[in-house]
């Protein structure tokens, strides 16, 4: 399940010459740069606040970590594509992270509308014509946010840059602070000689509902993916193969609680008990054990509820600022 190295190059190939061959039409090229994005990473990640938009608001400090990360592919048609990125720490456990789908000119997409709750918005084709949606899910397969946005391959080096739309507290933020509960994000992708980047122009804001009432600063982070040969992900690739039907198992549950039009998650803003309940039926899926369809079911018909009628009625919003 190792990622070829020719493979990588000559997807990377593919992309320098994108650009300036008068034939490569989107979305061939704009395919080309999300499948740029698998194989093995060394990660780094900052994230830093810049403008403050409250009186009185004082910047808290910059973080900056790191990490080992593997991004497989799991589905690959002509208009959807999706990645799965797997941490790999340096005593060789592995922890499945963050998953994003790529979507060509989605019909709808899911929105953060009120913690833990999310909403299904039909999408117009003045919306999405030759753009691509990006969806991001949480470890646990549940949903976190999407943004819909171009590839742009005039300058050499492919980029995708959404439009601004609502997020949930990140975890990284949720347990040593409580002054905000939604982030208004504007996201860019870039795929470089080197690997790729995340951009993320991050507003933090305080909402009640979908209505904002407070608005704290501004941050600016920054994700750098860098390929590396230093650092043995064949762990990664040995719990991909052993747990992946079990994830399938998962995202189908997911998907078809959003397919009612949205979803609230009943835990806490961590959303650790559908993360742990899941997570302890992986182990055993990579253990070799069978899970029972019924294990998963009973996670979610404890965590996972229907969107409220009066929510799905409401008016969708934009993502704003």
């Amino acid at each position: 399940m190792r990622i070829a190295p020719r493979r990588i190059t000559t997807i990377v190939l593919a992309l320098s010459g994108a650009a300036s061959a008068a034939t490569a039409a989107p979305p061939a090229a704009d395919r080309a740069a999300i499948l740029a994005m698998q194989g093995e990473y060394a990660v780094t990640f900052r994230f830093e606040e810049t403008v403050p938009l409250q009186a009185g608001y004082v910047a808290r400090e910059s973080k900056d970590s790191g990490a080992r990360e593997v991004v497989i592919l799991v589905e690959d048609s002509p208009s959807k594509i999706v990645l799965q990125h797997l941490l790999v720490a340096p005593n060789g456990h592995v922890t499945k992270h963050w998953r994003q789908d790529w979507t060509y000119e989605a019909a709808s997409r899911f929105e953060f509308v009120a913690d833990q709750t999310w909403r299904v918005r039909p999408l117009s084709p003045e919306e999405t014509a030759g753009r691509w949606t990006q969806c991001v899910f949480e470890v646990s397969d549940a949903p976190r946010y999407c943004g819909t946005g171009r590839w742009n391959h005039a300058y050499g080096n492919a980029t995708w840059t959404s439009d601004r739309t609502w997020r949930p507290l990140p975890r990284r933020e949720h347990t040593v602070r409580s002054d905000y509960n939604a982030l208004n994000v504007e996201n860019r992708h870039t795929i470089t000689p080197f690997g790729w980047t995340h951009e993320q122009d991050n507003t933090k804001v305080v909402r009640e509902g979908e209505r904002t009432v407070a608005t704290l600063t501004r941050e600016f982070g920054f994700n750098d993916y860098r390929r590396t040969t230093e650092t043995d992900f064949g762990p990664a690739y040995r719990y991909w193969q052993a747990t992946a039907p079990f994830w399938t198992e998962v995202r189908a549950r997911w998907q078809a609680a959003l397919d009612t039009g949205g979803l609230v998650l009943d835990t806490k803003l961590d959303g650790m008990p559908v993360i742990v309940g899941l997570f302890r039926l992986a182990s055993k899926a990579k253990n070799g054990d069978a899970v029972e369809a019924s294990a998963i079911d009973r996670v979610f018909e404890r965590h996972v509820e229907p969107l409220p009628a009066a929510v799905a009625a409401r008016t969708p919003a934009t993502g704003g600022r």
